[in-house]
């Protein structure tokens, strides 16, 4: 995972993202990759999955 934080207290996910972090250009080149789960990713604790992305316009 990129730039994401997830915590599990009691059954309320929190996900956190630094959105002052930058990971360079989609494989398109059309946006700049905030945060990624890169893929679906189990959540800690749990059976549940998660799959994130955050990005901008370049």
């Amino acid at each position: 995972m990129k730039n994401v934080e997830m915590t599990v207290v009691g059954t309320m996910l929190t996900i956190k993202v630094d959105l002052s972090k930058e990971f360079g250009p989609s494989a398109s080149g059309k946006t700049i990759i905030i945060a990624s789960t890169e893929g679906n990713v189990t959540i800690p604790t749990r059976e549940e999955k998660v799959g994130l992305n955050v990005y901008r316009k370049k």
